[in-house]
């Protein structure tokens, strides 16, 4: 079973896209907070589940349509761990794909 990281700007990630679902959809924000956090989860069963992007880093697709979000990781064999990197909206402008 791998081991799963979050990177320290992940918790502003979480924090953004709280305030954003408290300001446009309150009644469903903690099941929304709840539904990232269980898919990063698979990532220590899966941890090769995400479609794979530029520089040797993946993407964990969450949710769908308007309720998606993108978390990118990168996932290292030889420590088995899987660091993710940045959450953010599928459509969100700030989100980093690098």
């Amino acid at each position: 079973m791998a081991r799963v990281e979050l990177a320290p700007e992940v918790r502003d990630d979480f924090e953004r896209i709280l305030d954003h679902l408290l300001q446009h959809d309150p009644g469903h924000a903690s099941s929304r907070i709840s539904e990232i956090v269980q898919a990063i989860d698979v990532l220590a069963t899966n941890p090769l589940i995400g479609r794979p992007t530029r520089g040797g880093k993946r993407e964990l697709v969450i949710g769908h349509r308007s309720r998606c979000y993108i978390a990118l990781y990168r996932y290292v064999a030889a420590l088995d761990v899987a660091f993710v990197l940045a959450i953010g909206g599928q459509r969100e402008a700030g989100y980093r794909r690098e």
